[in-house]
């Protein structure tokens, strides 16, 4: 069923970075979701790969001692969407990865192949930049960490230099007090889709819930890689919360947009609908923060 020449099971983090300097040809493989999917449909016909899906030493969530929340990259989408520091500090995520795929995907596929597939339509990566994560890559020369938006290079490229793997994404505290956000998926169908538009902003308020201390916006899909919109976000921070502001912050994030018309949805209505989910995502969050419009 499946044409591999090679399979090189990992034993440990190390074990994996030099198994991949020695066999660079292999590809890593860890949930097989995607991997095995393409090598059935000969994309990958025989290929190499090297598995690191025993490697418990990065699977599971964690809260440092600083408060930055860690996420290990074998971390499956249901335990994401099921644990209880990600349901009290970034309930967003776990909703956001709840949408992807069925219930068998979500029990095998990770974290960290949804990021470093470095595809602009995985439903983790918009909330991910909307929060500052930081990625944690792992190599022959130590730990090497950067913002997640540095780590995705173009479709389907991201930063991983020879022998690295990705060991985990982290959540700085600075990132999440506070704050509550909301993820929009705009797909054709309900279920078992690919995002037409993902859309996920969060917000921070004031402690009397008038002023919007800070907002992120991101989305997937509106570019060859997910995007902030920054321009939008500088519009809104600091500013007494009304309606008027969310819909003015909602039709901000048209510059930093990098739409492309596509077999999904031309570039006009993802414009639009970025605009639309943003107000929408915007009102959500400051519900969520306790804010009244």
């Amino acid at each position: 069923m499946y044409d591999i020449n090679v399979l090189y099971q990992a034993k440990s983090v190390q074990d994996a970075i030099e198994l991949h300097l020695a066999h660079p040809e292999a590809d890593i493989i860890a949930g097989g979701t995607d991997v095995l999917v393409q090598m059935r449909e000969g994309k990958r016909a025989g290929k190499s790969l090297l598995s690191i899906q025993g490697l418990d030493e990065i699977r599971g969530i964690t809260m440092e001692e600083d408060g930055t929340i860690r996420i290990g990259s074998l971390t499956t989408f249901s335990h994401i969407t099921n644990d209880p520091i990600i349901q009290k500090y970034i309930n967003v995520l776990g909703e956001a990865v709840d949408m992807v795929g069925g219930p068998q995907i979500r029990n095998a596929g990770t974290i960290g192949g949804n990021t470093c597939n470095g595809a602009t339509s995985a439903d983790s990566t918009a909330t991910l930049h909307a929060w500052d994560a930081i990625v944690e890559l792992t190599g022959p020369n130590g730990i090497r960490r950067l913002p997640i938006n540095e780590f995705y290079i173009w479709a389907g490229q991201v930063d991983l230099q020879p022998g690295e793997i990705q060991t985990g994404i982290l959540i700085p505290k600075e990132s999440y007090e506070n704050t509550h956000g909301h993820y929009i998926k705009y797909a054709m169908r309900e279920a078992l889709d690919i995002a037409t538009l993902g859309t996920s902003v969060n917000v921070r308020l004031s402690e009397d819930k008038k002023t919007v201390e800070r907002v992120r916006i991101a989305f997937g899909v509106a570019g060859p890689t997910p995007l902030r919109a920054k321009t939008a976000e500088a519009l809104g921070n600091g500013q007494p919360l009304s309606m008027e502001l969310i819909e003015k912050v909602a039709k901000a994030v048209v510059p930093d947009l990098k739409c492309r018309d596509s077999w999904r949805a031309s570039k006009a209505f993802r414009t639009h609908m970025a605009v639309e989910c943003t107000k929408r995502a915007f009102i959500e969050s400051v519900k969520l923060c306790g804010g009244e419009l």
